[in-house]
């Protein structure tokens, strides 16, 4: 499942905090192992120690919680935190929204950028100001009737009821869109979730986020305050790696709640 080994991108500001302990909440809910991780440049030894005293203080952070702690040598902090997921196993990588952006949403800063458009593991990212819940209240996947989408609600569901929380699945209606073809769609892909776990009927449910853009139409739909947001990677995406189509980014930018991406063929 998600989050069985979870990767958080340390760095010194609000944003790397909000990752950290989001990190620990996924950790929490799965049971899974937790990596931290610092990136600091190639062939700079300073820079080398500043990453160091850095993880010392993610460590601090830490409390009890048990995590492995890793210094990382990367050209990007992008590029160093998907080279070490993929040496150490982890199948999430979390980072946070810079500071300086709106509260309650996500920004994307360089290294969600690269992780966004390359990463080989699923890719989590904390709203800006994002303080995790006691619990998880729901999953909602982002849908639209394609394979990655389809294989998005697979795991959706299969993780819905390892954590015993409903399942949702939302389909933007954006402009004069006709809803009549989105809700059979959405009916096909109920039943998809339904057969591929044992989740009651009951606790799979669909709507129609219909709105002028998908900022509106994100709005017309409810949000609890333990909600997830699972994206798919665009049909443009490599096999096993992310790449965040434009619809999908203004997805995430307006999300109110924390949004993990799927690399394609996550399975």
């Amino acid at each position: 499942m998600i989050g069985d080994h979870v990767l958080a991108g340390y760095v010194n500001d609000a944003g790397g905090r909000e990752a950290l302990d989001l990190a620990c909440a996924m950790v929490a809910l799965t049971g899974g192992r937790l990596s931290v991780a610092t990136v600091h440049p190639p062939g700079l030894p300073a820079a080398a120690g500043e990453a160091r005293t850095l993880l010392d203080q993610a460590a601090d952070l830490l409390d009890d919680q048990p995590a492995d702690l890793h210094v990382q040598e990367g050209r990007s902090v992008g590029r160093g935190l998907t080279v070490l997921a993929s040496r150490i196993g982890a199948d999430l990588i979390v980072v946070g929204s810079p500071e300086g952006g709106a509260r309650g949403r996500i920004g994307v800063g360089a290294a969600a950028d690269h992780l966004l458009h390359s990463a080989t593991e699923a890719v989590m990212l904390a709203p800006s100001g994002h303080v995790p819940p006691d619990e998880l209240d729901r999953l909602t996947v982002m849908y639209v009737r394609r394979p990655q989408c389809d294989d998005a609600v697979v795991r959706a569901a299969q993780a819905a009821e390892r954590l015993e929380v409903p399942l949702r699945l939302v389909t933007l209606a954006v402009g004069d869109v006709g809803p009549e073809r989105l809700r059979d769609d959405l009916a096909l892909a109920i039943r998809l979730a339904v057969d591929s776990a044992d989740l009651p009927p009951e606790e799979v449910s669909a709507e129609l986020a219909e709105g002028a853009d998908v900022a509106d139409a994100l709005d017309d739909v409810d949000w609890q305050d333990g909600e997830i947001l699972i994206c798919a990677s665009s049909e443009d995406a490599a096999a096993h790696r992310v790449f965040l189509g434009e619809v999908a980014l203004k997805v995430l930018r307006a999300a109110p709640c924390p949004v993990t991406v799927l690399p394609r063929g996550y399975f």
